[in-house]
């Protein structure tokens, strides 16, 4: 999947970050930082490199100034919506090695790890 993703300069992090804001919407530095099961100071360093491309921009949060809210910008949102669909072929196809069984067992295995992450607020 690296390969696939760095064919559009993007690393698997900054991907990622990509991803969860097409998908979820505007999300402080911390939240997205958890979501893609990075460090915050990891995501500091997604985020710049964003940004410099023109993907996502930084925006102070209304009730506390101190904090900026990331947001998708229309051409990182052009970009996965182009993207997107192949990769998700991609990983249809690389999980048919799996049985359905073996698929159900992995994505709740997932779901797990997510939750301990979000549990552990990293």
């Amino acid at each position: 999947m690296e390969s696939h993703i760095s064919e559009i300069g993007l690393t698997v992090s900054q991907f990622g970050a990509l991803e969860a804001l097409y998908h979820l919407g505007p999300l402080n530095q911390t939240a997205l930082a958890q979501k893609i099961l990075k460090s915050t100071g990891n995501i500091t360093m997604v985020v710049d490199n964003l940004e410099k491309q023109g993907l996502v921009e930084r925006l102070r949060e209304e009730k506390d100034r101190r904090h900026y809210s990331v947001r998708i910008t229309q051409k990182g949102s052009a970009l996965i919506k182009s993207f997107f669909p192949g990769h998700v072929d991609r990983i249809v196809k690389e999980m048919r090695a799996l049985t359905r069984s073996e698929q159900e067992e992995l994505g709740r295995l997932c779901r797990t790890v997510g939750l301990q992450e979000t549990k552990a607020g990293r």
